[in-house]
């Protein structure tokens, strides 16, 4: 069925089928209908970062960026989603076109630009959907204003950190996005520790405050040298990091270059950063081997992809991509075979 779907979708603009989608989904599911497409739920628990997952199988961010469609979302059988990228203060975003789908490669390429609605916005919609019974992992992946000097990010980040730590079960700190200039520098040296530490220190005043603790994971992306993901391990440690997520897309075009769009601008996700995001987690696994769990995502089209992560250190995995060109499911077959 969802193949057939899929074919009316790519007739329509990228950004339109995108909303098109998550609008139909929240129809179907308010009008108690979701069961009829969706399949079975799979619980299969998992213990990781101090939370309990109901299945290994996460939905990244970027789909749902306001936290508008949490409950149908989560009706698909992801074991946990994650929202945003959010910012302090709601901005448009980059200009369209800035989505483009490339099917010969089963791709993505996107300059998005975190376009969002702002964090208070986003935890009023979590408030929502809790008041609603929703009872599932919400990750709140939070980011800096696009107007904001990245020597002022770390207010930013923990602005965010503040609103978001009441509404979600862990928080995400996105450094990775190619999207927002200069946002990748904050993945290394001084400034990275600068931010790690501030974010530790509110944390812990935080988890005081409200008597309960979030566990914080950094995403970072896939065009890492060997150097830099030793030096960005060493960090997460001195800092007491809860995860890091690898990764995000990838600036890479090499396998993609002679196809349409395959030049355009933006963070390129699906099938080409899949071998690209599971060597990097191989690497941070080496260095942090169990100290501080892997949440692997990039380029997840069948449930060997996602025990191919897990194999190389993953405790947890993430589908955005793969969802769009193999629809839900994916995720209970991913669920259902993972070791």
């Amino acid at each position: 069925m969802y193949s057939v779907i899929r074919f009316f979708l790519f007739l329509l603009p990228p950004e339109t089928a995108h909303h098109l989608s998550l609008s139909g989904l929240s129809l179907l599911n308010r009008l108690w209908l979701l069961p009829l497409f969706k399949p079975k739920f799979v619980k299969d628990p998992v213990n990781v970062m101090g939370l309990e997952f109901a299945n290994r199988i996460g939905l990244a961010a970027g789909l749902d960026k306001n936290g508008e469609y949490i409950q149908p979302l989560s009706n698909l059988g992801f074991g946990f989603i994650e929202i945003g990228t959010v910012t302090p203060r709601p901005q448009a975003g980059n200009p369209a076109p800035r989505l483009f789908r490339l099917p010969e490669a089963n791709a993505i390429i996107n300059r998005m630009g975190f376009n969002n609605k702002g964090i208070d916005y986003l935890t009023d919609r979590v408030a929502e959907a809790r008041q609603r019974g929703f009872k599932g992992l919400i990750g709140i992946n939070i980011g800096k204003n696009f107007d904001t000097a990245v020597e002022d990010a770390n207010q930013d980040y923990l602005t965010c950190l503040r609103v978001a730590y009441p509404y979600a079960d862990y928080i995400t700190v996105n450094i990775s996005s190619p999207n927002t200039p200069g946002l990748r520098t904050l993945q290394y040296g001084e400034e990275l520790d600068s931010l790690l530490a501030s974010l530790k220190s509110e944390q812990l005043k935080l988890a005081a405050q409200h008597e309960v603790y979030k566990p914080i994971a950094i995403k970072v992306a896939p065009d890492l040298s060997p150097g830099e993901i030793i030096g960005i391990a060493r960090s997460l440690l001195k800092n007491n990091m809860d995860a890091v997520i690898a990764t995000n897309t990838t600036l890479s075009r090499d396998a993609v270059r002679q196809f349409r769009y395959g030049n355009e601008k933006g963070g390129l996700s699906g099938e080409p950063v899949r071998e690209l995001s599971t060597n990097v987690i191989k690497q941070f696994h080496r260095v942090l081997g169990n100290q501080i769990p892997i949440i692997g995502v990039g380029g997840i089209f069948s449930a060997k992809d996602a025990q191919d992560k897990l194999d190389a250190g993953a405790q947890l995995v993430q589908i955005y991509t793969g969802l769009v060109y193999k629809g839900p499911e994916l995720v209970c077959s991913c669920v259902k075979q993972l070791g």
